[in-house]
């Protein structure tokens, strides 16, 4: 089939909404197991949900021989980030308004444009800039400093949107020659260690049914990704992307409906103004005049739990 077939559009339009859903169901979840439980106790029972199935996954690919890196030093990295992260992004999530969080996640991509310069030699020009500027300037709309308290779950969602903007650097640089089994993989074990290590100073004994909670965390993970790549093999980035901030509106109907959040209107205007500086520097780079490296559309999500698209699925004419 071709392209231009409008299935195609439909197909990619629908599993990208639902990916998007699970991935803020999975932060809803994450919010209400975090009045209860340390972020750290969380993150390690759902990680390990996650990295069995993930890993037999992974194992049972024919050309999957080993998960020896060709760039540890840049895989270890992308491991400590992506920790750092997920990390930041649980607190965050746990400590404001999913929606108040996620506005300042969404800064993601306005970092990754900065860094794009120095560590892939991306050439900005002045519009890209101007969306970068204008992105920030959401940014402290939406932390308002001087009028309102800016607070360690503040602090914890920039922390998350550093973490992930390097993280994506790391995967844009080295992607082409590790596979993406290592590149999900080790920040998979990384977690479990780390989080292990930390687990007997946190732990509190869990009720059954929020065992099964942070069971879902783990396979929902798996799920959105599973629909990520259906999105991406269906339709060129630059129409997929923009459906990553649909996770805003579910953070909105999620935080009213079981958390009683009520982010107020300085948060909708900040996150207005990052998403529409986010989308027009996704535009950009969707133009073959203006980006070589595409460092933002080489990502499927702005979430830090998530991995780089398997290779064996990119279009053709996505791959440089």
């Amino acid at each position: 089939m071709s392209q231009s077939n409008p299935n195609f559009s439909y197909v990619s339009m629908g599993a990208a909404l639902l990916a998007f859903g699970l991935f803020s169901g999975h932060d809803a979840v994450v919010k209400s197991l975090g009045m209860s439980y340390s972020i750290f106790q969380i993150i390690f029972f759902s990680g390990l949900f996650a990295f069995i199935p993930m890993t037999l996954m992974m194992t049972m690919d024919s050309k999957m021989d080993n998960f020896r890196p060709h760039h540890p030093w840049q895989v270890g990295l992308r491991t400590i980030t992506s920790l750092v992260s997920m990390a930041g992004a649980f607190y965050a999530f746990t400590k404001l308004p999913l929606a108040e969080a996620y506005a300042l996640i969404f800064a993601t991509p306005l970092l990754v444009t900065v860094l794009s310069i120095p560590f892939l030699g991306e050439v900005v020009r002045l519009q890209r800039w101007i969306a970068v500027v204008v992105g920030l300037i959401g940014v402290l709309v939406v932390l308002r400093p001087g009028y309102s308290e800016f607070t360690l779950g503040h602090a914890a969602a920039l922390l998350a949107a550093c973490g992930g903007a390097i993280s994506s650097i790391i995967v844009r640089r080295i992607g082409k020659e590790e596979r993406s089994a290592v590149l999900l993989f080790y920040p998979a074990l990384g977690n479990l260690i780390v989080m292990g290590c930390v687990l007997p100073f946190v732990y509190v004994p869990v009720e059954i049914g929020d065992l099964g909670l942070m069971a879902s965390v783990g396979f929902l993970v798996i799920i959105a990704q599973l629909f990520i790549i259906v999105a991406y093999r269906n339709a060129p980035a630059v129409f997929v992307a923009p459906f990553q901030y649909s996770q805003i509106l579910w953070a909105v109907f999620y935080g009213v409906l079981f958390f009683d959040d009520t982010a107020d209107i300085w948060v909708f205007a900040g996150a207005a103004i990052i998403i529409s500086s986010g989308l027009f520097v996704v535009w950009r780079e969707s133009r073959q005049d203006v980006s070589s490296k595409t460092p933002v559309l080489s990502q499927p999500n702005l979430r830090p739990d998530t991995g780089p698209r398997p290779k064996r699925l990119r279009r053709p004419k996505e791959i440089e």
